[in-house]
């Protein structure tokens, strides 16, 4: 029998919350959601808003706006460290679906890597290893480029 990663029941719970469904990622600048992994692979679509890594709040109006040309039936996915917190309610309030999904991504990318311990993943911010989080490579996937629809920096 082959000794293979069985995908935790909770990953497989977390996957049903998109499927198929239009899904509008908002994320740090090198955040990089489902680039990698199959995360989001059962999902409709994927547009991105791509906001600075650190200190999203500061350009918070100008992300609220950026949603606005969403239509309602997109479900958000947050990804912006505290921000995410507050845009999530207010996005809600303007009668968003939004879920601050946190570091989903990154814990998913330790699961598939059998990692023991927080480790640098080369593609993708992790705030939680000290040391390595700026020295992060490029994304090669073209798909990830084609999903950006709109990119607000400091």
């Amino acid at each position: 029998m082959k000794n293979k990663s069985k995908v935790p029941d909770y990953i497989k719970k977390l996957k049903q919350i998109w499927d198929q469904r239009d899904i509008l990622i908002i994320e740090g600048e090198k955040s990089r959601l489902g680039i990698g992994n199959d995360l989001f692979n059962n999902s409709k679509s994927i547009k991105r808003i791509i906001c600075p890594a650190e200190n999203a709040f500061n350009v918070y109006d100008k992300i609220i706006n950026q949603v606005k040309i969403f239509d309602k039936s997109f479900l958000i996915l947050l990804a912006l460290g505290p921000t995410s917190t507050v845009l999530a309610y207010d996005l809600y309030l303007l009668g968003y679906q939004a879920i601050d999904i946190g570091h989903i991504d990154i814990e998913y990318e330790w699961f598939l890597r059998k990692a023991t311990k927080k480790i640098q993943i080369s593609s993708k911010y992790v705030n939680e290893v000290p040391g390595n989080r700026y020295r992060i490579g490029k994304v090669k996937d073209k798909k990830y480029y084609e999903e950006i629809v709109s990119k607000i920096l400091n």
